[in-house]
């Protein structure tokens, strides 16, 4: 049997890690998809800009210190980076032999949220505090393990040539390898998180070329589960109080629905250019909460304005163009999986956290990938990215 999509081992690039026995010709920087580098890169410039306007002035967060933000937000990129090029020299490849371990390493470090080792900010208790003012979010990194280890079962027969479609026996374990992280993160409660992978299982499914009464059972499953979840009374009540301030905007303006209606105030003053960077009002007056983080997207709306914010969105539309055309182009199905994950994790993790900014969608607590602060998210995406770039470099080059 033929393997499918005109997938073929024989034209695999080197067997064993991104930067082995590459020619002068194929050399490594030839191989690297360079945009969506650049764009990562400038992302993650804006964020520290954005990052370093929005707590600057905040003495209670800074300790003292108006760089402390910007300092921190510049080394958790630099870490990532050095991450994306540890991933590459790796390769995708040689890391979908260490799956079982990585796995279980995820499972370990969400089970330690949830004794007294975790620890709860801004209303999640999904962190692990290290010391030193380090902290932890192991949900970052299940996201990351679930696209992994469900690539790696899906793809197994596919690639090998034995199967045109994973069967419905493989599909099943690839879920309940899935679920189990899923489960443990939505008791911490981890609800932001869960709605990421949800929508990374549905895009891998979609991409492995899975039954479609899969992806249907799963919609069906996952709207039950919302049900289910809010009959047993598993939301904490911030979370009901966000969900209850989308569907009302009105509903308790200075209260639940204080964080949208500010963000969308300090969004909308910004016009066509902004007020400049540092001079935002909204800003500045820190009427906003947790602009650092999950709502960092309204210090570029107030102070870049709509052309700042704009071009935030073309940098991320950059490299989910991109991130589709290695998918395409790779000659193994475990790669299209794993770059379709990818690409599915962060165009939803986008469109959430700007939507919830903008009042369109609820707030969940997610960070903007490369522009909020965040080290653990930052390690993370850096990570995805060098899967990517891994992807791109082992498929064969044209001449």
């Amino acid at each position: 049997m033929s393997a499918p999509h005109g997938f073929s081992v024989s034209r695999y690039a080197p067997e064993r890690g991104t930067l082995a026995k590459l020619t002068a010709r194929d050399s490594v920087l030839r191989r690297l998809d360079w945009p969506i580098l650049l764009s990562a890169l400038a992302l993650s410039f804006i964020g520290a800009l954005l990052v370093w306007s929005a707590t600057r002035g905040r003495t209670e967060l800074n300790q003292g210190d108006p760089y402390y933000f910007l300092f921190r937000h510049v080394l958790n990129t630099g870490i990532g980076v050095a991450l994306m090029v540890g991933t590459i020299w790796l390769g995708h490849r040689t890391l979908r032999g260490a799956v079982p371990f990585l796995y279980g390493l995820s499972i370990v470090l969400i089970l330690a949220v949830l004794t007294p080792l975790g620890a709860t900010i801004n209303g999640a208790h999904a962190w692990i505090v290290v010391g030193g003012g380090f902290s932890l979010q192991p949900s970052e990194f299940v996201k990351i393990t679930i696209i992994l280890v469900m690539a790696m079962l899906l793809a197994s027969k596919v690639d090998a040539g034995d199967q045109l479609h994973p069967d419905h026996g493989t599909v099943a374990k690839a879920l309940v390898l899935a679920a189990l992280p899923m489960g443990i993160v939505m008791l911490m409660p981890d609800l932001g998180s869960v709605m990421v992978m949800i929508v990374i299982v549905l895009g891998v499914l979609l991409a492995s070329g899975a039954s479609n009464r899969w992806v249907l059972g799963l919609i069906g499953a996952g709207i039950g589960g919302a049900v289910l979840v809010t009959a047993l009374g598993m939301l904490d009540e911030y979370q009901i109080n966000r969900f209850a301030a989308f569907a009302n905007p009105d509903l308790d303006p200075a209260g639940v629905g204080y964080n949208t209606n500010q963000a969308r105030i300090a969004i909308g003053s910004g016009g066509l250019l902004g007020s400049g960077l540092f001079k935002g009002s909204q800003t500045t007056g820190q009427f906003v909460p947790e602009q650092q983080t999950d709502f960092v997207f309204t210090v570029a709306g107030e102070e870049l304005g709509f052309l700042g914010a704009g071009f935030i969105l073309f940098l991320l539309g950059v490299i989910l163009w991109r991130a589709c055309r290695i998918a395409r182009e790779t000659t193994e199905l475990y790669g299209t999986i794993v770059a379709a994950g990818i690409i599915a994790w962060f165009a939803f993790q986008s469109f959430e956290n700007i939507g919830m900014t903008l009042g369109i969608m609820p707030v969940a607590g997610l960070p903007l990938p490369f522009v909020s602060y965040g080290g653990s998210s930052m390690f993370a995406v850096w990570v995805a990215i060098g899967l990517l770039q891994s992807i791109r470099a082992q498929r064969p080059m044209t001449a």
